[in-house]
Formats: structure tokens, C-alpha cells, sequence
């Protein structure tokens, strides 16, 4: 394509060589017009005095330029005249989101004072991070117990989400450890998921102890769902200031230090067969480390797609003016002159 004055391009450039022909029309137009008169030698031209010249042969020029004109911007049309722009292609991305489910313990072990405030509040606020940080994922929340349920439904609004992560309380169920439950009900929010990937995030700080789902039978499910389970165990090395009780004047509970427990062999095993992984974090630091692997891990697929742009077709100005030219010479000439051949 070529530019001209850089207002428009034509895509059939070609076609404006015959522009080349105008300027040879004039010339032989101009040569036979010069020609073409026949000249009388007369000795006085008192005979001719008193009679007008007719104005009207003067418009044989006119129509003949009217007529140039016309076809001019006829070929102009042909050479498909469109508006300039810098670039005539575009580049788009196109970022393909994963569905992710965090599957969060909020037993009572998890109120261990080894994380700061608490091992829970801990998890909450860094699992808000980690939403805010994934922008083209769908996400959701299920806290498990003694039973399980779902916090958030997968959902891209993640200002929901957040606001439901920090909304999440302990306690609210029967209280135990069902880690199978908490990872089966994750899997029934993805398996209709239509997805490229699936993960869920499973973080605990114990041992299965309630549920009709046995942790390792869950793991099975995910599998064949093609889902990733990361397992995360949540809890020092050694004694953690752990609630043991509920003091019956106050309410409160009553902390001892007791020794942290966690299957890690079950989480190894839940990870290594769905081809997560499994960490292990011991405080509120290791925790930011793991959910920062686990996002770059799980970086979305990009796509680059390339088209050609459509740019906008000017011709059918230029055919418009061409005709409209083209008329006038022919209502001039045909019309208002009929005279003049």
C-alpha cells in the first residue's frame, strides 16, 4: 500500500497509474482543438461587426473537463482509497483463567497461637492476597471441620470473594477435622468446570478425625477430574499454644501447648497423585512463600493472536463525486447546450 498525503492509502495502487492518461487527454484534446479550426482570410471584418460571439461554445471545454474530472475520481474509487493508520494489524492476548478452590481447615487447632494472630486469621489474610493477585481466574472458598462446606461458589468477582474469605468464622459446624470432606467438596465444585485447569489448594493443620470420605478416596476423585490438589500443612515444629478447652465463666478458651500433628505422608500422597505438591509452612512467612510459589506455578496460559485490520473503505465517496460530475456534464451538455456538439 501506498500513503497520499498521508490521509489515505489504496489497496489497488496499480489502478492509479491510468490517472497518467488525464494529462494525455488534455494534450490531444488541446491538439485537435488547435487544429481543427479552419482559418478564412477575409479584408475586413466590418461585416462581422455587431453579431455575439455565442458564450455557449466556450463550454465545450468546460464539459470536457467536467468529464475528465468525473472519470478521475471514478479511478480513484477503483483503487480502493482507505484511511490511513499507523499499523494495519493488531496483536491480542488472550489469557486463559484457571479455576481454583481453597479448601481452608477452621478447626478448632487451627486458633494455634504459632501463626500470628492465629493460624486461621493467618490463612484468611494470606489467601486474600493470593486472590487479589490472580485477576484472570474464577475462585471460591470451602471451609471444612468437623463437616464441610462451600464459603464461595467459583466466582471472577473477586471482591466477593475476598469480603467472604475474611467473613469466614471458625466454629460454625460440628468441630473435627474432616479433610476428605473438605477436599471432596472442593472437587464437586470444579467437576463441571470447563476449564484448561483445575487446582485446588487444601490447607490443614492435622489429621483426618470426621467424614465419610476418607482423604486418600477424594484424592482418587480429583484425579479422574484432572484436578491439581496443593496440599499445605499449616503448624510449627514441635509444641504450638493450641486451645484445649473452654473456660465455663468466660467463654474463652484455654491454651496449652500441645504437639503439632500433621499427615504429612496423606498430604505427600494427595499431591503427588493429582501432580500438585505438597508444603509445609511452619509460620506466617513460609505461608506467603508456599501461596507464592503456588501462583507462579499456576501462571495462566497466554495466547497471542494476530489479525489484519479492516480499514475503513473511502471508494464509495469517490464514486458518489465521480457520477455526481459525470451528471452535471451530461445535464450541461445534453440539456442546457444542446447546440453545442
Amino acid at each position: 500500500m501506498i500513503k497520499i498525503f498521508d490521509k489515505y492509502q489504496f489497496n489497488n495502487q496499480w489502478v492509479l497509474w491510468l490517472l497518467v492518461l488525464i494529462p494525455v487527454a488534455i494534450i490531444i484534446y488541446t491538439y485537435i482543438n488547435k487544429n481543427k479550426h479552419e482559418s478564412l482570410t477575409i479584408s475586413s471584418l466590418d461585416l462581422f461587426r455587431g453579431i455575439p460571439e455565442s458564450y455557449l461554445a466556450n463550454y465545450r471545454h468546460l464539459l470536457f473537463a467536467l468529464k475528465l474530472l468525473g472519470l478521475g475520481f471514478l479511478v480513484i474509487a477503483m483503487a480502493r482509497p482507505q484511511i490511513a493508520i499507523e499499523a494495519h494489524s493488531e496483536t491480542e492476548l488472550f489469557k486463559e483463567g484457571i479455576d481454583i478452590i481453597i479448601s481452608m481447615d477452621a478447626s478448632g487447632s487451627m486458633l494455634a497461637k504459632d501463626f500470628s494472630p492465629n493460624r486461621f486469621e493467618a490463612s484468611k489474610e494470606l489467601a486474600k492476597e493470593f486472590v487479589k493477585d490472580r485477576k484472570n481466574d474464577r475462585m471460591g472458598l470451602v471451609i471444612f471441620e468437623g463437616e464441610a462446606y462451600t464459603q464461595c461458589p467459583l466466582t471472577s468477582d473477586r471482591e466477593i470473594l475476598v469480603e467472604l474469605v475474611e467473613s469466614a468464622e471458625q466454629g460454625v459446624v460440628e468441630q473435627g477435622t474432616a479433610i476428605g470432606m473438605g477436599l471432596a467438596t472442593a472437587i464437586n465444585r470444579l467437576r463441571e468446570s470447563s476449564a484448561p485447569s483445575k487446582v485446588i489448594i487444601l490447607l490443614t493443620d492435622g489429621v483426618n478425625t470426621h467424614g465419610k470420605i476418607h482423604p486418600l478416596n477424594a484424592s482418587e476423585i480429583a484425579k479422574e477430574f484432572n484436578i491439581r490438589v496443593y496440599t499445605i500443612g499449616v503448624g510449627t515444629n514441635g509444641k504450638a499454644k493450641t486451645p484445649v478447652a473452654i473456660d465455663p465463666f468466660s467463654g474463652r478458651y484455654v491454651y496449652d501447648y500441645v504437639d503439632v500433628e500433621i499427615d504429612e505422608a496423606t498430604l505427600n500422597t494427595i499431591a503427588n497423585q493429582t501432580g500438585g505438591k505438597y508444603f509445609r509452612a511452619t509460620d506466617n512467612n513460609k505461608l506467603k512463600e508456599v501461596y507464592k510459589e503456588i501462583n507462579e506455578l499456576e501462571k495462566a496460559k497466554i495466547k497471542t493472536i494476530e489479525y489484519d485490520v479492516d480499514l475503513p473503505e473511502k471508494a464509495g465517496i469517490f464514486i458518489i463525486i465521480g457520477i455526481c460530475i459525470l451528471v452535471l456534464e451530461f445535464i450541461i451538455g445534453k440539456l442546457l447546450i444542446p447546440s453545442i456538439s
